[in-house]
């Protein structure tokens, strides 16, 4: 049984169980009014789940929130087989609150956002409920014509209504998408634009203005309308009329604003100025929290009383702080930034560019100090990348940013042009490897190795820790003759380790970060190798002694190095963050293979698309812990001794 809460406190976290939204849908109101309330309490779950995480997307979860309540509650028929789904993905947890009154969810799936047990920071298809998987940008509108095709080929029935953020309208998938779509008279299909005018840096129309959105739809053969976001009565007569076309795909216009509902986080400015949205993402601060939860309550409280209804009931858990390692944690960007500042100082014909990560890449001083050689280039990997490949050719020194995920797989035929014309890119890439876990698959970067790695003369590094960034980045613009991939973990790590006085990166070769002489270990990367350290020790304790290398190279090996570093092992193991295919492990054992040393060999990885939860659990559940590897490399130890050969 919930409570009556008149103040919100600090400290306690609030959300409504179904019943109440429930009992309001018995109110005797009209339908309009029963909608607003219960968009209002979906907020105050969106909320709840975020903070409860510790990561989300609060603002296009509260923008997006009025027609998405509208749309499941007075629009959709699912019986006759209505689909709803966001193609933008960063408003999945403000969706599962909804489809959780809506019974869709149990409401268990209240406390599992972004847990390995519960709720993916993306849609996931294994979630009822969620049509496709979303994260990646650009292929909402695609899914949906191959879905409505499918639909007229089986003789099934069914609208289809796909949710895009204005931001993602950057990507070239979208355009691509609306032309056949008005060729095939695809009625069946509305999209509907989340335009709340702010993306994750900056506002839109500084990013890349999108001009006469109106225009631009009717243009390639859509029937457009634009309307209030958050105006319900606004949306019920919009979608009455959409109903009577049914010869066009309908595109919806939404101004809505970025944290609608709660007064200060609500961004409404579309000038210029707009920079790095503080809730974008990320849980709100505790006071924040509490600030805004009374706000929601205030405001629900409000339209209860005028319906004559009681206030809500609202259920209560104490919030739990944020777990406080004993050693402090290593970061990679802040010796990054650091870095290129210093050469960018050096040379004038570095110029950095950008899709839309300016904050997450480290790249805020950069902008400031080296306004004129910063080029923001959106949601719009590939276009990014040849730009990239025209100033390389007309003799700059460009230096592209983007996430792992992103910038090794969309411009993955760009950076392949680029690297053809012989010229000198340097990509980084953030956000590499299977953590963070929360976001989800969409974001986890683990098969961008296999992606890049066979660009011709594209050499890939990873610093294992701050100290090699800059080393590295110094071989990448200064020591290679062609291009590099500097693939950087983005989160903060506890290091077991430090690297050796004086230790310069060569070419192909690593260091030794523990000694041993039983088994060799060859990783790279913050998260494994400080993991593979403390499987060491783990089992050093089991009379097993293991070295651990960095090898910062992620597909070169220089085989006299890895052959001297064998000579005595009697087991290699390589450990990649990464698919098992195509990643670093491949390419040591490979080299080993032709050395001929006849020493087992085996490997640690991903075999299976990774989880979406809490670092610990998704590192625990894929065996790439410290226990997990420690395990694993006792049981190889066992095989390889069963067979014969002594370890």
């Amino acid at each position: 049984m919930g409570d009556l809460i008149g103040t919100a406190t600090d400290g306690t976290l609030y959300f409504a169980r179904r019943g109440e939204f429930e009992r309001i849908e018995k109110l005797n109101a009209s339908r309009l009014e029963k909608t607003e309330i219960l968009a209002e309490l979906a907020r105050l779950n969106t909320l709840y789940m975020i903070a409860a995480a510790g990561s989300g997307h609060i603002g296009s979860s509260f923008s997006s929130m009025d027609v998405v309540s509208y749309l499941y509650r007075c629009e959709m028929d699912r019986t006759k087989g209505d689909l709803y789904f966001s193609s933008k993905g960063h408003d999945a947890p403000g969706l599962y609150a909804v489809l959780i009154a809506e019974g869709v969810l149990d409401e268990a799936n209240l406390h599992k956002l972004r847990k390995i047990d519960g709720l993916p920071g993306h849609p996931d298809v294994a979630v009822p409920g969620m049509v496709t998987n979303t994260g990646s940008l650009g292929m909402g509108i695609s899914k949906a014509k191959g879905m409505a095709f499918a639909n007229r080929r089986l003789g099934k029935g069914g609208r289809l209504f796909v949710m895009t953020g204005d931001g993602e309208l950057q990507e070239g998938q979208i355009w691509e998408s609306l032309i056949s779509a008005a060729n095939h008279r695809l009625g069946e299909i509305t999209v509907i634009v989340d335009h709340n005018k702010i993306q994750s840096d900056f506002s839109v129309e500084r990013t890349s203005s999108l001009g006469d959105l109106v225009a631009k739809f009717a243009a390639f053969g859509w029937h457009v309308e634009r309307i209030d976001g958050h105006d319900l009565a606004a949306i019920e007569a919009c979608f009455q009329r959409l109903r009577a076309i049914a010869d066009r795909p309908k595109v919806i216009v939404a101004d809505t604003v970025k944290g609608k509902g709660v007064s200060f986080m609500e961004g409404t400015s579309i000038d210029s100025d707009v920079e790095m949205f503080k809730f974008h993402s990320g849980a709100p601060q505790s006071g924040d929290y509490t600030r805004a939860v009374q706000e929601l309550i205030d405001r629900i409280n409000g339209k209860l009383t005028g319906l004559g209804a009681q206030p809500v009931m609202l259920e209560t858990v104490e919030r739990k702080p944020a777990p406080v390692p004993a050693e402090a944690p290593a970061r990679l960007f802040p010796a990054y930034t650091e870095a290129l500042l210093a050469q960018a100082g050096r040379n004038d014909r570095i110029v950095a560019l950008d899709a839309d990560l300016v904050l997450d890449m480290g790249l805020v001083p950069f902008t400031q100090r080296f306004p004129d050689r910063f080029v923001e280039c959106g949601i719009a990997e590939m276009d990014m990348v040849s730009q990239a490949g025209g100033m390389a050719l007309n003799g700059l020194l460009p230096v592209v940013h983007s996430f792992s995920c992103f910038l090794s797989t969309r411009p993955n035929e760009q950076i392949y042009n680029n690297a053809t014309e012989g010229t000198k890119i340097v990509y980084v890439g953030g956000l590499s490897g299977v953590l963070p876990a929360g976001p989800g698959h969409s974001h986890q970067s683990v098969r961008d190795i296999s992606c890049l790695g066979g660009v011709p003369e594209l050499v890939m590094v990873e610093p294992s820790c701050p100290e090699e960034v800059g080393p590295l980045l110094d071989w990448c613009l200064n020591g290679h003759q062609r291009s590099s991939f500097l693939r950087m973990i983005s989160i903060p790590y506890v290091l077991p380790f430090k690297l050796p006085a004086g230790y310069v990166p060569e070419p192909g070769r690593g260091v030794a970060l523990t000694e041993g002489k039983d088994v060799v270990v060859i990783s790279a990367g913050m998260v494994m190798l400080a993991e593979a350290v403390k499987a060491a020790g783990l089992l050093k304790a089991q009379g097993l002694s293991v070295k651990v290398v960095n090898l910062p190279w992620l597909n070169r090996v220089d085989r006299d190095w890895l052959g001297a570093t064998l000579a005595d092992a009697r087991l290699l193991v390589a450990i990649d963050n990464h698919y098992l295919t195509g990643g670093q492990g491949d390419v040591v054992l490979s080299a080993a293979a032709e050395l001929g040393l006849g020493l087992p060999c085996r490997k640690l990885g991903l075999s299976a698309v990774p989880p979406s939860g809490t670092n610990e659990q998704v590192l625990r559940a894929v065996g790439l812990d410290a226990e997990g590897i420690a395990a694993s490399i006792a049981a190889m130890v066992q095989s390889v001794s069963g067979s014969g050969t002594q370890v």
